[in-house]
């Protein structure tokens, strides 16, 4: 009586083996290959995104700065149809950017007593057309002249006899800020200045000398 042949162990001594699959290894890689693009792409975004942070931080352009130097009015005890009101004032631009230049186009401007228009002048013979290095200050003058009406008049040569009268000094022009050889828009600026003259001799008063103005851009 022949023995029995006994059967194959493979199968149970490996009831789990591994049999390889090709396809499901190229998934893996390719995953994996997706997962390690996307990372790094990110990874680029973040960088690039925090040097344009501080690039901006470096070069954002600042506001240039007005100060009233000087203003003066004529005319306070008349300045309704019997005389008018003419003024004269000076005025320094600074450019307070370190590697930002400013480019003006003529500078217009007006001044107002409250809500009515007292005084206005073509474009300021010493504000035509002019460029403004980074850090630089200039000095512009220019003048005024008109006619208050009939109520606005009476307020002010009251106001006059009462010792000083507050005026308000408004200009406008367009700005073009430049870095290097890059410029920006066309920015339309608008300066507001509060100022006070003496009733007697019309000079500006003290506390309003060297006061800085408003800006804002239209």
């Amino acid at each position: 009586m022949s023995a029995e042949l006994p059967s194959s162990p493979t199968h149970h001594l490996f009831p789990n083996r591994f049999f390889y699959r090709p396809a499901a290894v190229r998934s893996s890689l390719t995953r994996r290959a997706i997962k390690l693009i996307c990372s790094v792409f990110l990874s680029f975004l973040l960088v690039a995104g925090i040097l344009l942070f501080v690039l901006w931080l470096a070069l954002r352009p600042h506001r240039p700065r007005f100060h009233v130097l000087s203003f003066s009015a004529a005319g306070l005890s008349s300045p309704g149809d019997g005389g008018g009101l003419s003024f004269n004032f000076n005025v320094s631009v600074r450019n307070p950017n370190g590697k930002i230049s400013i480019s003006y186009d003529s500078i217009f401007c007006s001044v107002y007593y409250r809500s009515d228009r007292v005084g206005s002048g073509g474009p300021m013979p010493a504000a035509a057309p002019f460029y403004q290095p980074p850090k630089n200050t200039k000095a512009v003058s220019g003048e005024a002249s008109g006619v208050a009406p009939a109520p606005a008049a009476a307020m002010i040569a009251g106001e006059a006899a009462e010792g000083s009268v507050g005026f308000r000094l408004e200009m406008t022009s367009v700005i073009r800020f430049s870095v290097s050889t890059l410029d920006t828009r066309r920015h339309r600026l608008h300066v507001s200045c509060n100022v006070d003259v003496g009733g007697a001799d019309g000079l500006i008063t003290v506390g309003s000398k060297n006061k800085r103005c408003s800006i804002y851009f239209l």
